[in-house]
């Protein structure tokens, strides 16, 4: 093996940073030792058996639902990571939690913002915290990529999401609407180094210098969106101070936000900073001190001017409303209708929570939408086509027609392969692994129809 190179500008850069020691530090990169950690779906937690735990409960310290691997698996070929039952997420951006739950109360009902989301590692992690009255959005500026974040976001199950395609500076039309914003910054990408080795040929200062300028225009542009008293969190992977403890001095000096200290367990190994003029609280994550990749995070608050909050005013597009009648056809899919409104889009029907019938107006008013709640199907005369999206949610009945498959059968359900699965009735059924859906068959008399969906059919043998 190779030894790693790391830029010697950025050893250099580092020396004086609380936290770091250059030999553990270079050692540590050195060693070829590669973490993996995911995070459970606790909205999908059935006192099922985890197969990717394997029986092994290293936690992972400031996470209540994330666990380190032994080592890394085949996650294509484990059905529950396809049911949604867990993320793939590294484990320093996992203190995201700890940011939320020490500066908010996430019992009261909240709209989160989280900016720059795909692939979905902090977005399925805020919608696991907030009430189910509450409001995430979820936003990728780069088309290409909210694909992903849609897919994510759908296995994750959850009905008070929006997946969004926008700029920061489209937000501005919300002024003060958001109780918080989290921004995970593109940055220059030095903490991800041990993952991915390859980038450190495309590091360099004057990169470093650019990231630091694009980190302060997208705070810029969407600062005004945040309500006054609401939080921000601020994250990178990267250690440059350029991109870390002077963006968050700048946020504190030049806008205005008021720095917030975040408790720590000294056992956890994160190393708190502060920025040389005004002081401003910083978490350093170092991977020779911890089981995690490089990762930087920081919380303000910003500050009550007076001002006027948000009001809502009339949204000006409405909805296709759905009929009664359509209502009764789809209710035995649904673990209950009540709590629930409906829309329609072409001819899906689509369902959110009650709580959140004038948040989707304004957003739809302000923003390109590319996902709203959970895609329930379409009704074709008095019957039900079942979506994708219904089948992973939690609104799904427990009472509909289920198919318990064994781990063969699963992986050739999810390739999209034609199935032989014996079964007494006819009609849709629930294809599901230990517990979990996977998507939908319709049973036949002479055959089973596989309806896994052709773009997220699996290719691996």
């Amino acid at each position: 093996m190779a030894i790693m190179e790391l830029p010697e500008q950025l050893i250099a850069s580092l020396k004086n940073i609380p936290g770091f020691e250059e030999a553990a530090f270079k050692a540590v990169h050195e060693s070829g030792e590669q973490i993996t950690s995911v995070r459970l779906n606790s909205n999908k937690i059935f006192n099922i058996q985890y197969s990717i735990l394997n029986g092994h409960q290293d936690r992972v310290p400031w996470s209540t639902q994330g666990y380190y691997l032994p080592r890394r698996p085949s996650f294509t070929l484990d059905p529950q990571f396809h049911a949604g039952a867990y993320y793939v997420q590294e484990a320093s951006s996992m203190f995201l939690e700890q940011a939320l739950k020490q500066t908010i109360d996430l019992e009261k009902r909240l709209k989160i913002l989280d900016l720059c989301a795909a692939p979905g590692g902090k977005s399925t992690l805020i919608q696991s915290l907030i009430t189910e009255d509450s409001l995430l959005v979820s936003n990728e500026v780069i088309k290409a990529r909210v694909n992903v974040l849609a897919e994510n976001m759908t296995k994750w199950g959850s009905g008070n999401v929006i997946v969004t395609n926008n700029d920061p500076k489209d937000f501005q039309r919300l002024e003060k609407y958001f109780d918080a914003i989290v921004v995970d910054a593109p940055c220059s990408g030095s903490g991800l180094f041990r993952k991915d080795p390859d980038a450190i040929a495309e590091w360099s200062e004057n990169n470093v210098a650019l990231c630091g300028q694009r980190q302060q225009r997208i705070l810029t542009d969407v600062l005004p969106a945040l309500k006054e008293g609401g939080v921000l969190v601020y994250s990178t992977c990267s250690y440059s101070l350029r991109e870390d403890e002077d963006i968050s001095e700048w946020l504190v000096m030049e806008m205005d936000l008021e720095s917030l200290a975040l408790e720590l367990d000294p056992q956890w190994g994160i190393i708190e900073t502060r920025s040389a003029r005004c002081g401003a609280n910083g978490y350093r994550f170092y991977p020779d001190r911890l089981k995690g990749e490089g990762f930087f995070i920081a919380a303000f608050r910003k500050k009550n001017t007076g001002g006027h909050e948000w009001r809502s005013g009339r949204a000006n597009k409405r909805p296709d409303t759905v009929s009664q009648k359509e209502i009764d056809t789809i209710a035995p899919f649904l673990n209950r209708a009540d709590g629930l409104f409906f829309i329609r889009q072409g001819d899906e029907l689509i369902a959110m929570p009650d709580s959140l019938k004038q948040d989707l107006a304004v957003i739809q008013d302000a923003l390109y939408i590319k996902k709203a709640g959970v895609k329930i199907g379409q009704v074709i005369r008095t019957d039900l086509v079942p979506d994708h999206e219904l089948a992973l949610s939690n609104l799904i009945n427990p009472s509909v027609d289920r198919i318990d498959v064994d781990l063969e059968t699963a992986l050739q359900y999810l390739r999209k392969e034609e199935l032989k699965i014996k079964c007494s009735g006819t009609g849709w059924h629930l294809v599901c692994y230990q517990q979990l859906p996977l998507g939908w068959v319709k049973i036949l008399p002479n055959r089973v129809n596989n309806y896994y969906p052709s773009a997220w059919r699996i290719l691996n043998k």
